[in-house]
């Protein structure tokens, strides 16, 4: 069986096996492979596996699809190809001989409930802390007490063309940059290289939007 590594900053986050007839790549919540990143479009790219082939197909994607740093539109895979999406990379293995301890690994022919990371959706304060999952807790009026939970690889806070900016999880951690605008991590400009989060560490985006991040 096939499978994807995919690694951020040359760290493995996260295995997947293939086993679908067609597996879908992108930023929306619904695909079976969730890259929650501003360069990855909503309905970024495919996975068509025929046989013992995996076909990749961009699907109109704004940034568009590379493999071996080549654009492409479609494109049969070979053993180790590498695949670029916005900044994630994904090194295709025409084998499924799964490396233990480097990241999660799930099936995407699982219930698709199990195939994609929890929703980004605010949940109720303190819930997901006693569960022990890391959350961006809003500090602002606006939704004080409101809890964001850092399960994606790559979680995107901000208003576009405001104020944005990018919590990546790590296998040390949870570290943050800044993608535009006034950001600030504890009262200190944040650039757009990646700071690593401490429990307690205070997001600031625009002057309006204030996020703490807690874990447990």
């Amino acid at each position: 069986m096939p499978k994807m590594i995919i690694s951020i900053d040359g760290v493995v986050i996260e295995q997947v096996a293939l086993a679908k007839d067609r597996t879908t790549l992108g930023r929306r919540a619904y695909n079976d492979i969730v890259i929650d990143n501003l360069a990855v479009s909503g309905e970024h790219a495919v996975l068509h596996m025929r046989g013992g082939e995996v076909e990749i197909e961009d699907l109109n994607s704004t940034n568009g699809t590379y493999v071996n740093a080549l654009v492409v539109q479609k494109q049969v895979l070979k053993d180790s190809d590498v695949i670029e999406l916005g900044g994630c990379r994904i090194h295709f293995r025409a084998r499924n001989n799964l490396e233990p301890g480097a990241g999660s690994v799930h099936n995407v022919s699982d219930d698709f409930s199990s195939s994609i990371p929890l929703s980004s959706a605010p949940t109720e304060a303190g819930a997901l802390v006693e569960m022990g999952v890391p959350v961006l807790r809003e500090l602002s009026d606006t939704g004080a007490g409101q809890d964001l939970p850092l399960q994606k690889v790559v979680t995107t806070i901000g208003k576009p063309g405001v104020a944005v900016a990018v919590v990546t999880r790590r296998r040390q951690g949870y570290v943050a940059a800044s993608v535009m605008g006034e950001v600030r991590l504890n009262g200190n400009p944040l650039g757009t290289d990646a700071v690593g989060l401490q429990e307690l560490d205070v997001l600031e985006l625009g002057g309006a939007t204030r996020m703490q991040f807690v874990r447990v």
